[in-house]
């Protein structure tokens, strides 16, 4: 029972000094493997917004496992049972894993490394379902009643960091929703006092000036728009839009994407739906043609610069031979120079490829 505390009370320490979600999901399963023997895992969280199941860490994988396509949020035998509330924190047990199981079949042993069934552990907040963690060793014995208990309370921990980073989230996106708030009225209040002024500069017989400022208002209110509208965002905060963006394409593809936003800082709208349309772009592509296993998506902030780097260990290709139907490039360039920044590509056949996007503040 003391160690089972200590061991709680480490999980807790761990939790609460990591920067976000992936880091301590990552720490938990290291923690899990050096005093359970469980030395491989996955995490699938569910997307909050979307609802979809997409792989949030993983540590250790079978090679079967480590292709992509093994590890998209289609549903699986625990997937299945968590959605139907069967998956709870009374039943952890180990069961089958349907997904290695074509390779189990066929005695697949170098694919599989011997491992057939998982510990699965829900991942709650009170009533509301966050994800499921999977943990399991090479022939994977039977847990004590003990390791079981030990598990689920790792799983409520979990579970409440995770709730609490994702409602760090919404309060950056109710602070983005006040700025726009106050941007509309601020556009409201200088259309309506540079009508005024043109009304009055009309009345007294001087068309010239009052063409003038009505130009000058045009441009300004279309500025304002254009800051407003940048739909991509939705409204959220880049660094918020991002991690939806690749919560999605995990979920869909299974390439798990390494996010690191820390440095993130407030640029006006238009650039940062640049910059959102760039890293969509950059994930569409590592989707068709890089046959990539991880990607790593990274934004810097400095004061005279804002720096957005998407890498990928995939399959590389020539920058001086971009066949001509292959526009990607091309638009994220042109979205890069709208921004008022540049593109730059680093790739060589093998050696993955890299994106960086700079953009002067």
């Amino acid at each position: 029972m003391k160690r089972d505390l200590e061991i709680i009370a480490t999980v807790a320490e761990t939790l609460n000094s990591a920067p976000d979600v992936h880091t301590a999901l990552e720490r938990t399963l290291e923690l899990i493997a050096r005093e359970l023997g469980l030395d491989t895992g996955w995490v699938w969280l569910v997307d909050p917004e979307t609802g979809h199941v997409y792989s949030a860490a993983a540590r250790n994988l079978p090679p079967y496992l480590q292709e992509p396509v093994r590890m998209t949020g289609a549903t699986c035998w625990c997937i299945e049972q968590f959605r139907e509330g069967e998956l709870d924190a009374s039943n952890v047990d180990v069961m089958g894993c349907s997904r290695l199981r074509p390779a189990v079949n066929e005695r697949r042993d170098d694919l599989t490394r011997g491992i057939a069934h998982h510990a699965s552990v829900p991942l709650y907040f009170q009533d509301k379902p966050l994800g499921i963690m999977n943990v399991t060793a090479p022939e994977m014995r039977r847990l004590s009643a003990r390791e079981l208990r030990l598990l689920s309370m790792i799983g409520f921990q979990l579970g409440v960091a995770i709730e609490r980073a994702r409602l760090a989230d919404e309060s950056a996106t109710h602070a983005r929703a006040d700025e726009r708030t106050r941007l509309a009225r601020e556009i409201h209040d200088t259309i309506a006092q540079s009508l005024t002024a043109i009304a009055l500069e009309i009345e007294a017989g001087r068309s010239e000036r009052a063409l003038r400022i009505t130009r000058a208002t045009l441009d300004e209110a279309r500025r304002s728009v254009m800051n407003l509208r940048a739909e991509p965002l939705a409204g959220k905060p880049l660094a918020q839009a991002l991690a939806l963006l690749v919560r999605e394409f995990t979920s869909q593809s299974g390439i798990r994407v390494s996010l690191d936003t820390a440095d993130g800082c407030a640029l006006p709208l238009a650039v940062e739906a640049e910059l959102y349309r760039i890293a969509e772009q950059a994930l569409a592509n590592v989707r068709q043609h890089a046959r990539a296993k991880t990607v790593r998506l990274t934004l810097r902030c400095t004061k005279r610069a804002v720096t957005m780097t998407i890498e990928d260990d995939g399959a590389g290709f020539s920058t001086r031979r971009i066949p001509d139907d292959r526009h990607g490039v091309r638009g994220m360039r042109e979205r890069a120079r709208l921004a008022g920044g540049t593109l730059r590509v680093v790739s060589r056949a093998g050696r993955g490829t890299r994106i960086l996007a700079k953009v002067p503040r």
